[in-house]
């Protein structure tokens, strides 16, 4: 028989579900390089190459060979050409900008371990989904919101969150897609560099986010009587303000944020005003290849005129969990999480949950986006390194994503998933 992939899931499946790879009808010891490949809406291309020897029996199963030295990783890597793909063109980050059209992986089999690749022995195409059969998108224009609401298949009512992106701006809908398939109504928030939101980042202004609030708590599939908040980096610190001056939160975990306001000048009402962390640009530095570290850039929170961006989070009536990358070179997300820990235990709040993860940068991500090691930063300008290291990364995403899910199904529902791992 010819050579065949076999993928498990067969023809597709959701982006976060575990994806098995084999290859069929070779030759007994066979040396073949599988090369893993996909593309973005934008027609960025990201690869992966790996290379195998065949089992006795013909058979090339991903979960048990290891990969040989020479590729893109080596060892017993099942999941190794998803973790490890790499843009072609550098500071390139994979994103899915549509959710409701797939993504397409192609993995190919060549022949020996070349350079150059051999002759194409096989190849096949799986489809990987975001927005499940039954799961509903509904771009939300309602007052002065920009937003997009996820529904999961059924008429819940389903707990609900808020999901905030970062500096990037526009309106990200791939994490809240991903985790309404999982149970959750989640409302993607654009807040600024959206249709006819602000332009920039000078200002914030929290009845913004309220009216969000309110609207996700009237929806007639949403169950009350408060709801969840997610945020990486910017949005993070987002949330954490969110909960400490809005009623009706009852969970909020930040990925990689700060616990003091980052950028432009919180509002609220006419009592608030929280300025934003002050920062000295002569403590970037840059490397031989162009690429900023931007690790010391802020200020000190706890220290002189900066402490006042410290966000008052001690006021929150809500469960906090950090999820920290020990790697993270974009702030200090774990001085974060602590600092925040300690302001909250020292008012009488309950100490949050923090998670770490080591070799783990920045952009941590749903399962199983591959990890960026660098790319554009809007306010810097330049190319900024994110940290972490692949295969950690890649491991620290698929955990998170459980802590995650399990964290809000514990605060929101009372019950944690069947199979939940939450520690």
């Amino acid at each position: 028989t010819a050579p065949a992939v076999r993928f498990s899931p067969a023809a597709r499946c959701l982006f976060d579900e575990p994806l098995g790879i084999a290859v069929r009808g070779l030759g007994p010891r066979q040396p073949v390089t599988l090369r893993a490949s996909v593309q973005d809406e934008a027609g960025e291309r990201f690869e992966a190459t790996a290379r195998y020897e065949a089992e006795e029996s013909g058979e090339l199963d991903l979960s048990r060979s290891p990969a040989l030295p020479g590729g893109s990783f080596s060892g017993l890597e099942p999941m190794g050409l998803l973790w490890a793909l790499q843009p072609q063109k550098p500071f390139m980050r994979l994103v899915k900008r549509d959710v409701q059209t797939p993504l397409h992986l192609l993995v190919e089999v060549f022949e020996g371990h070349g350079p150059p690749l051999g002759r194409l022995l096989a190849e096949a195409q799986h489809e990987w989904v975001f927005l499940q059969d039954g799961a509903r998108r509904v771009p939300v224009r309602e007052g002065r919101l920009r937003a997009t609401l996820f529904l999961p298949p059924g008429d819940g009512p389903f707990p609900g969150i808020i999901d905030l992106y970062g500096v990037g701006g526009g309106l990200p809908e791939y994490r809240a897609c991903l985790l309404a398939n999982h149970g959750f109504a989640v409302l993607a928030l654009a807040y600024y560099g959206y249709e006819d939101l602000p332009k920039n980042m000078s200002e914030f202004h929290l009845e913004y986010f309220e009216e969000a609030k309110d609207f996700l708590l009237q929806h007639r599939q949403v169950k009350g009587p408060g709801i969840g908040l997610l945020g990486i980096s910017k949005g993070g610190d987002l949330c954490v303000s969110m909960a400490s001056f809005l009623k009706d939160i009852t969970a909020t975990a930040l990925i990689n944020g700060s616990v003091a306001n980052v950028a432009g000048v919180l509002r609220y009402k006419d009592d608030v005003a929280i300025p934003p962390l002050g920062f000295d640009a002569n403590r970037i530095t840059v490397n031989k290849a162009g690429i900023a570290d931007i690790f010391d850039l802020l200020d000190n929170p706890l220290e002189g005129p900066s402490s006042k961006s410290f966000i008052p989070l001690e006021k929150a009536e809500c469960r906090f969990l950090f999820i920290v990358g020990q790697e993270d070179r974009n702030w200090k997300s774990d001085f974060f999480a602590v600092e925040g820990s300690k302001r909250l235990q020292a008012h009488g709040k309950e100490k949050p949950q923090i998670i770490r993860y080591p070799g783990t940068g920045h952009y941590i991500e749903p399962p199983f986006f591959p990890m960026c090691p660098a790319s554009v930063h809007k306010l810097v300008g330049k190319p900024v390194a994110w940290g972490g290291e692949p295969k950690a990364h890649f491991e620290a995403q698929v955990d998170a994503w459980q802590q995650i899910q399990a964290f809000f199904h514990k605060h929101l529902s009372g019950t944690p998933p069947k199979g939940s791992n939450a520690r």
